[in-house]
């Protein structure tokens, strides 16, 4: 079942449960996968679906620091209910520790020695690690690897 179906299923199981702020947010959700078929004027898979779930999630981190700073625990609570739903279908986030192994193994597959290739690295550790980690961990990581050599 491809994410997009499993979303759809998921909106009639809450429809019928009348759980409204589940359904508001996966009826965004499919929007956004919508409206992504008609930018690339083909079909999604599932590895473009996830890419637009993760921007959903991207986007609703950053509200709830913008509402924290401006004092307004209702919408933080709104948004952070909504990326806990969001969450739920995205793949299960790398840990530090994974990340980190994974970074190691491409280093010495490219050959790095300093931090002028750190674009060769982030070129190729990139696709191994899309949808399991934000790319600024990847980012921080990998400076911290090739400053080390």
């Amino acid at each position: 079942m491809s994410l997009q179906d499993r979303l759809r299923d998921d909106l009639k199981v809450s429809l019928k449960q009348r759980d409204k702020g589940r359904v508001s947010i996966v009826r965004v959700l499919l929007a956004e996968c919508h409206n992504e078929e008609i930018a690339r004027q083909r079909a999604l898979d599932d590895g473009g679906a996830i890419e637009v779930l993760g921007r959903e999630a991207r986007r609703r981190k950053e509200s709830i620091d913008a509402f924290r700073a401006g004092k307004r625990p209702d919408l933080v609570a709104e948004e952070e209910a909504a990326l806990s739903v969001i969450t739920e279908y995205l793949p299960a986030q790398m840990t530090s520790d994974e990340l980190v192994a994974v970074a190691r193994e491409v280093v010495v597959e490219v050959g790095a020695t300093g931090p002028r290739d750190m674009g060769r690295v982030m070129s190729q550790l990139m696709p191994k690690v899309k949808g399991k980690a934000s790319g600024k961990d990847v980012n921080d990581i990998v400076v911290e690897l090739l400053a080390g050599l």
